[in-house]
Order: structure tokens, then C-alpha cells, then sequence
């Protein structure tokens, strides 16, 4: 039986990140290309290779959860939670009115809380297992994100977690609006966490050699396309949207900020950490994503890539871009604020749908820092150091995770209908 499919528009976004708490907070910081990396103030980095990162500044959890609650939840929990409020004020979604059963949440974290599991279990290494929290596994499993939104809001519909790596806030996206074309919700409140600023994730990112070094200058360390690029910058935060089926939020009076169009997801299949050299599997993804939404590359006015800064990755996906759009290339307008917030890991993905979206519905795509030498590969347009005005009727964003799994994203400017 064939069952049209139901059309998804999104009504909040909520960003949590190292260049501001608070949705508008980030994107003005981004559009003036503020950076968000500094060195690392939430443990000691002495004798670490890489002593910087994109921390969360002034973050008080008190602002966003009861007391009492917080020494349950981990720090990428406390981010979520933070990130959900902003979206769903922003939505003006009345959610003790809807049913709950057409509520869900789909929120991930590529790993968890990295702090929490650090601190118990050096408690049990120094004072025995009966000094171990009661709440650390509450406090760490990365389901555990999605389990406290839903029950701040009593949503009893789907409610899942991916755990994709860098992948995980877009997977979170795409396969909400999946869930919302099917007709199982209404309502999604999805996207990604992280806060892997931590000494094990630092030192086990470092032996990889997969940070920058930079550590004299940390605003210019994470430099996508640029050719003097020596890794990528750890950051942390979160990014939550809310998606809503299309009827149900024109009936309301709902203030939508873009339409959610197109999907896709597949895999390299081919190494762990490395992509393979000609971005078969990105440029695949894009192509997939495309046609989902059934737009013609063209047609996309702005791109918000995932380059994070790494020599392979970047090369990878400016390869892919220049396949997938062909001489439209030449056009299409591109950035990474990877370059400002450092890289999310599991909560990049949703952080940056959440840009794109503000993207559309502003007119201006953010740009990119950091560029002295241009990587050969960029046959596009970059936007840089600046926000630049940009009329644009859709926009893409990429998003790509160790183990080769691939997302990618496109929305369209709304007009009322």
C-alpha cells in the first residue's frame, strides 16, 4: 500500500556551544566569526600533546535543572537538557496539550559522559567499589540524554538514541523526520550531545594523531580546507531540534523556520577512521540526500560541510563536493564553523543542521575561519571570516563518523502556503 509520505517542518532550535549558550547567542557569534576554542580550563592539560579544545563557557547547570538533579546527570546530559529548553520555548509549543503518545525524542552521544565514568572509576581505583556513585550509570549511558528530555516533557512516543560518532546529531535528525513522515509522531525533539573535553578523550584522541597541535594559538587552530590544517579541536555543547508534521504546526500558528526535505545515510565500508581518499561514500550520501528531496544540486545555495580539519577528511569531502555538484560547484556557497566551535563529535550533526536551519531562515550563510592557503581540492565558493547575505531557497549539511557511516541533510526555505 502506498502511504504518502507527511511533510516535516522544524519550530525550534536549541544550541548549546563553545561560542554561546543560547540559539540566537551562537548563530550572532558565528556570523561575526568569534572563535570558541581556547585552551582547556576543565582539567590540568600539562604534558598533553594538544592543550586546547571548544569548552562551553559560563555554563551553570542551575540555570537549567533543579539542584538536586544534577549530580545524576552527566555534562552532556545537563548540555541537552539546556538545548531542549531553548527549542521548545522557541517552538511556543503548549507540549501538556499534545498528546504524548505523538511526542518522541530522539537524542544521541557518540560517547557519553566521558567525566563521570573517569571520575568513578578512579574513586574505585583509590577508595573501593562502595565509594562509587549510585547515580554513575545513570549519570553516563548515552540514552540517558534522550530518557531526561522525555520525561521533562512527558513524551511517551518513540524515544531512541543513536551513537554514530560524529554522525550520531544528524542520524538523530533524519531519522526523526522519518518517524514523523510515517505518521508514529507529530512532534520530535532530536539531535545530539557531547562533552568529551576530558583528559582520557584528549589523551586517547592525541595518540590517535588526530589533534591539532596548535596549541600557542588556539582561535586559528582548527582550520578546515586550509592547507597548514593539522587536526581537528575537540568541542563540546549540544543541538536540538524540533521537528513537527507540517499540518500540525500551520494549525497552531507555528512560527516554522525551515522544512526538512531530504535524508539519507549509508556507510563507506571501508576503515575505521579514515575515509576513503576519492569520498565515495560522502559524495554517495549527498547524491542520495538529493534525490530524497528531489532537488537538483543546483538548486542547493549553501552547504554547511562537515570538514573538521583533519588532511584526509577534508580532502575526502571537498573531492565529493565537487563530483556531486558538477559546475554548479562554482556557485555553491560553503563553510565549516568547525573552524569557531571546534568538532561536537556526537552532537556536531544536529549543532550544525540547527545552523543551516538559522541559515534559511536569516539569508546568510556563516562563514569560516582560519584560512591562509586554500586546500587545491575546493573547486567551490567558502565563505569566510564574515556571515555574507546569501539568497537561498535550500541548504545542505554533512556529517560524517568513524566506522564510515555517513549523514546528510537538506532543508528548504519556508513559504506559507
Amino acid at each position: 500500500m502506498n502511504i504518502q509520505q507527511r511533510r516535516v517542518v522544524v519550530t525550534g532550535v536549541g544550541l548549546v556551544s563553545p561560542v554561546g549558550i543560547g540559539t540566537e547567542n551562537t548563530w550572532k557569534a558565528l556570523l561575526q566569526g568569534e572563535s570558541g576554542i581556547t585552551g582547556i580550563t576543565l582539567f590540568d592539560p600539562t604534558g598533553f600533546s594538544c592543550r586546547i579544545a571548544g569548552e562551553v563557557k559560563n555554563f551553570v547547570p542551575e540555570d537549567f535543572i533543579e539542584r538536586k538533579e544534577i549530580k545524576k546527570m552527566g555534562r552532556f546530559i545537563q548540555f541537552a537538557l539546556a538545548a531542549s529548553e531553548f527549542a521548545v520555548a522557541q517552538t511556543g509549543l503548549d507540549l501538556t496539550a499534545e498528546d504524548p503518545e505523538k511526542v518522541g525524542v530522539y537524542v544521541g552521544s557518540g560517547i557519553g559522559a566521558f567525566e563521570v565514568i573517569e571520575r568513578e572509576h578512579s574513586k574505585l581505583m583509590s577508595a573501593g567499589p562502595n565509594r562509587v556513585s549510585p547515580f554513575f550509570i545513570t549519570a553516563t549511558i548515552a540514552n540517558l540524554a534522550a530518557g531526561q528530555i522525555s520525561i521533562r516533557y512527558h513524551a511517551t512516543g518513540p524515544n531512541l538514541t543513536s551513537a554514530t560518532a560524529c554522525t550520531t546529531g544528524a542520524h538523530a535528525v533524519g531519522e526523526s523526520f522519518r518517524v514523523i513522515q510515517r505518521g508514529d509522531a507529530d512532534v520530535m525533539i532530536c539531535g545530539g550531545s557531547e562533552a568529551a573535553v576530558t583528559p582520557l578523550s584528549v589523551a586517547g584522541f592525541a595518540a590517535m594523531r588526530a589533534l591539532s597541535t596548535r596549541n600557542d594559538d588556539p582561535a586559528t587552530a582548527s582550520r578546515p580546507w586550509d592547507s597548514g590544517r593539522d587536526g581537528f579541536v575537540v568541542g563540546e555543547g549540544a543541538g536540538i531540534l524540533v521537528l513537527e508534521e507540517w499540518d500540525h504546526a500551520v494549525k497552531r500558528g507555528a512560527t516554522i523556520l525551515a522544512e526538512l526535505v531530504g535524508y539519507a545515510a549509508n556507510s563507506d565500508a571501508y576503515h575505521t577512521n579514515a575515509p576513503p581518499e576519492d569520498g565515495r561514500g560522502v559524495r554517495r550520501v549527498m547524491q542520495l540526500a538529493l534525490h530524497n528531496a528531489a532537488v537538483d544540486p543546483s538548486a542547493i545555495g549553501y552547504l554547511n560541510a562537515h570538514a573538521t580539519s583533519t588532511p584526509l577528511g577534508d580532502r575526502a569531502e571537498a573531492r565529493a563536493i565537487c563530483e556531486t555538484f558538477g559546475e554548479s560547484a562554482k556557485t555553491l556557497l560553503v563553510s565549516s564553523t568547525k573552524s569557531m566551535t571546534g568538532h561536537l563529535l556526537g552532537g556536531a550533526g544536529s549543532l550544525e543542521a540547527g545552523i543551516t536551519v538559522l541559515a534559511l531562515r536569516d539569508q546568510m550563510a556563516p562563514p569560516m575561519t582560519n584560512l591562509q592557503q586554500v586546500e587545491e581540492a575546493c573547486c567551490f565558493r567558502l565563505v569566510r571570516d564574515k556571515g555574507q547575505p546569501a539568497p537561498m531557497e535550500y541548504a545542505m549539511t554533512n556529517s560524517f563518523g568513524f566506522g564510515g557511516t555517513n549523514a546528510s541533510l537538506v532543508f528548504r526555505r519556508y513559504h506559507p502556503e
